[in-house]
């Protein structure tokens, strides 16, 4: 895949965040960086507080025109119970191919109650949240939320079939499966060579060949997958992309693909949820 909008002087931060940044299960956060002729550097998963991940996005963020931080986790909870509209359009895949959608909303302590971790960091984090402009600006400061588990289905058509979501996290060992661990690492390697990441596909090849990954090592390959999301919306097909739901009700950008999103489309529609494929320039 050759990149369609060829990136310069600009950073994605793939950020798998902890939620209720507890100090023993912390998150993992990794860049992506292009200079000014194009060429990327891979910054590998580290394990961090929302604190920390602030510090790494502030120091690595300077030295470039554009940063666009690709987080994994809500950040637009305006309901107090029940889940976001968009939150019902991702379960109509993630659910479909056995994997589950953690509903968002503010009676949730810790996770999204006004005194949760989450607003200070993107106090902190003062970006701009406007995913259609974080797709074509030439500078700026962006935030956008993104989700692995819907991420995978489009990444990979085996794991968009029914019930076939991969079972990676080591810490359920009755369900962890090590063939799906693989499948998943070799999806990240694959997806970061049609993009010329050599130093995450090398990388992932290396997680790909770990004898017993632990749950530490899942947070840091979806912090990889919050990337590659980051990645495919600034440089990938506009037909690989899309924008579920809006700013104001709560959205989620993701990949998607033939497999994917007829069914998202058709459980937007039945919501009202909105949606939008972004057209290229």
């Amino acid at each position: 895949m050759e990149f369609v909008n060829p990136q310069s002087s600009t950073v994605i931060f793939g950020f798998d965040s902890a939620w209720t940044d507890a100090p023993k299960a912390p998150g993992a956060i990794c860049a992506v960086a292009f200079d000014d002729h194009g060429q990327v550097q891979f910054h590998e998963p580290r394990l961090v507080s929302f604190a920390q991940a602030l510090i790494f996005i502030d120091e690595l963020r300077k030295a470039f025109a554009v940063s666009l931080v690709a987080l994994d986790q809500p950040t637009v909870v305006p309901n107090a119970a029940g889940s976001r509209p968009v939150d019902k359009v991702a379960a109509s895949l993630v659910s479909f191919v056995g994997g589950g959608v953690q509903p968002a909303n503010r009676s949730k302590i810790g996770m999204f109650c006004d005194d949760s971790p989450i607003w200070s960091f993107i106090s902190g984090l003062d970006a701009t949240e406007d995913p259609i402009q974080a797709r074509t600006a030439s500078a700026g400061h962006f935030l956008i939320e993104v989700f692995p588990a819907l991420a995978l289905p489009a990444l990979d058509d085996g794991f968009a079939q029914r019930l076939r979501a991969p079972k990676y996290n080591p810490q359920n060992r009755k369900k962890f499966r090590l063939e799906d661990w693989q499948a998943v690492a070799r999806v990240v390697e694959r997806s970061a060579e049609r993009f010329n990441v050599l130093g995450l596909a090398e990388w992932a090849h290396l997680m790909r060949n770990a004898a017993q990954p632990r749950k530490s090592d899942q947070d840091k390959l979806d912090a990889a997958l919050c990337a590659l999301i980051g990645v495919y919306w600034r440089a990938g097909p506009a037909a690989h992309s899309a924008l579920l739901g809006d700013v104001d009700h709560g959205y989620i950008v993701t990949p998607i693909s033939d497999a994917t999103w007829p069914r998202l489309q058709q459980a937007a529609i039945r919501r009202g949820v909105p949606t939008s494929q972004v057209v290229d320039p």
